[in-house]
């Protein structure tokens, strides 16, 4: 049964997470990161389809030591706070929360992974350099992966892209990518968006997002 539970990160804060068992027997965990909108309706949604797939998910509310509980609407407002959260919220801290969940899942046994959605794509494509002990990571739609697409990745790691995704150019992404690291496979999706796995009737493409999920819970079985 889902559940909001505390972590505790690296400097004692206790977060807010949403938590839900594996619905069948445990692969594993994955750590679902948010959109700007923070753990509203569609990260809930996606925490749940990862545990009917068999990995125990955990959502952490990256934003709570600004406003505990924030959740936006994908409206001008709600889009103006969740940016104004997500650039007041310091790279590593959300490092060692993404830390403080690996270690709580970690703890159950079998291994870790991370999935990351917009802002939560940019914080897994980093996540798979900067955290220790993950398994694999799957970033969508991040508009940190081209600045830092020299990094080196601890682990497998894969890319989802929608082709018309207005603020974040898909080919230069990848060929960036390519650049400094040949072995990450990025996936780009003609007809798709910007944050074409998010179930909202403006932005959800269900061909990418089923395509992308087939992709990423093939990374994730294998890692």
């Amino acid at each position: 049964m889902a559940e909001t539970i505390k972590i505790t990160g690296a400097d004692g804060f206790e977060f807010n997470a949403y938590h839900e068992p594996a619905f069948t027997p445990r692969k594993g965990g994955v750590i679902v990161l948010q959109e700007i909108f923070g753990i509203d309706e569609h990260v809930r949604a996606d925490v749940e389809r990862w545990a009917k797939m068999g990995y125990e998910a955990i959502a952490p509310s990256l934003f709570d030591r600004r406003e505990p509980g924030f959740i936006a609407h994908h409206d001008p407002e709600g889009i103006q706070a969740g940016v104004a959260h997500a650039m007041g919220t310091p790279i590593e801290q959300a490092m060692d929360d993404i830390a403080a969940c690996r270690d709580f899942l970690k703890d159950h046994g079998q291994k870790v992974c991370v999935v990351g959605y917009c802002y939560g794509g940019s914080l897994a494509w980093l996540a798979s350099a900067r955290v220790d002990g993950l398994a694999a990571a799957s970033s969508y739609y991040g508009s940190m992966v081209k600045a830092n697409a020299s990094i080196n990745p601890a682990c497998p790691v894969i890319v989802h892209l929608g082709r018309m995704d207005a603020g974040i150019p898909a080919d230069e992404v990848a060929a960036a990518v390519a650049e400094h690291n040949p072995d990450v496979r990025v996936y780009i999706y003609d007809g798709a968006g910007h944050g074409f796995n998010n179930e909202s009737p403006e932005r959800y493409n269900a061909e990418a997002a089923d395509r992308a999920r087939h992709l990423t819970l093939e990374l994730f079985d294998k890692a």
